[in-house]
């Protein structure tokens, strides 16, 4: 790696164990050129940690070409990666070449690659097993010097199960996978990207430095962020945007938030027609009520005391009585 590798991780912000696990495979598969797949629920920040990818390879001097496949028709998506010679369809008025074309010597990195037609995952795969493709209305064999990086939020192979996904691009592209944990898994990143968004939009947008209290930062982090990253920077952006009083309170919070500080973890108890042993049940729900402290707070006991307001001498003495583990 050259010096200047030292920084691909600048714009990625976190320092839980699951961000450290993905920053170390990256830093691992960087210059394989083998293909990589990464996994994740929208938002999670597939697309820096693909930058991150091709910015520490011996490829970073040439292009990186992003293309989000689930977002262009299938049609036109042939075009956009593969390129098109003049007359192949109405309104190619002259030679395009396709975003691999594009990426020769460098990456590209095919977002969404779980929404692709079953056509085009032929053509795709072709390319990763042979290095070449041709253009759309074209005969002439283009060779591919490509680096691939894919991602999806889908269970591809749920998918293949189903008939969705070719089984034979599934393999080829599952060489190195990479999973992405969703923001409610590594919460202990959620200050973290806090105070750096709050510092890119003051930045940004020319305002006077802004804090935020521990009130609204509490309901930040009790959050479970079904948008991930993505979700959390843009109410910080919009939180910046309209503050006025140089930080940020509870109240400045939308009433979603509100309303989820004080959700209840576990759902109403079911009781039955021929009544329910009262001890039996306090003990399941006092078991339940562990297990889900230790799944909120990534079963650092620490955090899961401090959860439950208990003693964390008392909290492990619990999960030892209920013999509670943590499923692997």
């Amino acid at each position: 790696m050259n010096p200047d590798q030292k920084d691909i991780f600048d714009n990625i912000i976190g320092q839980s164990d699951p961000m450290k696990e993905s920053f170390s495979i990256v830093k691992k598969v960087a210059n394989s050129n083998t293909t990589i797949i990464i996994n994740g629920e929208t938002g999670t920040g597939k697309g820096l940690i693909a930058r991150a990818i091709h910015e520490s390879s011996d490829r970073n001097s040439n292009p990186f070409i992003q293309i989000n496949c689930g977002a262009i028709s299938a049609g036109l998506l042939e075009s956009e990666l593969f390129g098109h010679v003049k007359g192949a369809f109405t309104g190619a008025i002259a030679n395009k070449p396709g975003k691999f074309e594009l990426a020769e010597g460098g990456s590209i990195f095919l977002d969404e690659i779980g929404d692709m037609s079953p056509d085009l995952q032929v053509k795709v795969l072709r390319v990763l097993e042979e290095n070449e493709f041709e253009p759309v209305g074209g005969s002439e064999t283009i060779k591919a010097n490509v680096r691939v990086i894919a991602a999806t939020h889908r269970d591809l192979e749920e998918e293949v199960q189903k008939g969705n996904f070719r089984e034979d691009l599934f393999y080829r592209l599952y060489v190195i996978p990479i999973t992405l944990s969703a923001l409610k898994e590594r919460k202990s990143d959620i200050p973290l990207l806090i105070s750096h968004f709050i510092n890119q939009f003051c930045l940004e947008k020319k305002k006077d430095k802004i804090t935020i209290s521990d009130g609204a930062m509490k309901m930040l982090m009790n959050r479970t962020w079904p948008g991930n990253v993505r979700e959390l920077k843009n109410l910080i952006e919009r939180l910046v945007v309209l503050n006025e009083g140089g930080k940020i309170l509870p109240e400045d919070l939308p009433d979603k938030f509100k309303a989820g500080a004080n959700e209840k973890i576990l759902p109403d108890i079911d009781v039955p027609e021929e009544g329910i042993s009262f001890n039996t049940a306090v003990t399941e729900y006092e078991k339940a009520l562990i297990i889900k402290a230790l799944e909120k707070t990534n079963w650092i006991k620490n955090k899961a005391a401090d959860f439950l307001q208990i003693k964390r001498t008392t909290l492990v003495e619990k999960i030892k009585r209920h013999k509670i583990n943590k499923k692997v």
